[in-house]
């Protein structure tokens, strides 16, 4: 059965989390001498994830996570095969299949090389969430750990080796 995984908005994150956030003026262009700031149109972020292994990405993160599933498209003219689309809150996942082969990236979670790495989802269900990965048969990197004071994590992999964190904020 799946469950429900979705990110918190700000106003919902607990005291301390917002507490340590320094904010930063914007930066100045060197070649304008202007303020440069990301003007985001959209709260959430979309994030894409190029696999050779689409039918199990999809059921891990539909049917085991229960991101919502809006559709799978054919892009061909721009190389994927499927781009499978699926919602946490206002953060889009798309798993991607290109039409060719593409080499595997590097292994290795956080300390396997450089790049993008892994990423987060701030969750209600805690347990619920760690319980149905295990369940699922998913590589659990840990199961629970308090990586700082008051804050407590868990990170899996998904079936193409993706590290998945998820931390605890009921």
């Amino acid at each position: 059965m799946p469950v429900s995984v979705s990110a918190t908005t700000e106003g919902t994150k607990p005291t301390h989390i917002l507490e340590n956030r320094q904010l930063h003026p914007p930066r100045t262009s060197r070649k304008t001498g202007n303020n440069v700031a990301l003007q985001a149109t959209k709260e959430g972020f979309d994030l894409g994830i190029v696999t050779s292994n689409g039918d199990e990405m999809l059921a891990f993160y539909r049917d085991v996570l229960g991101l919502e599933f809006e559709a799978t498209l054919n892009m061909e003219k721009v190389g994927i095969a499927q781009m499978h689309r699926l919602w946490a809150n206002k953060s889009l996942l798309k798993l991607v299949v290109p039409v060719a082969d593409v080499p595997a990236g590097a292994t290795g979670g956080i300390t396997g090389a450089t790049g993008l790495r892994y990423f987060t989802f701030n969750v209600g269900n805690f347990e619920e969430v760690m319980t149905a990965c295990e369940e699922a048969g998913a590589n659990i990197i840990w199961r629970r750990l308090e990586a700082r004071p008051g804050v407590v994590v868990g990170m899996v992999e998904d079936p193409d080796g993706n590290w998945v964190e998820f931390i605890d904020n009921p």
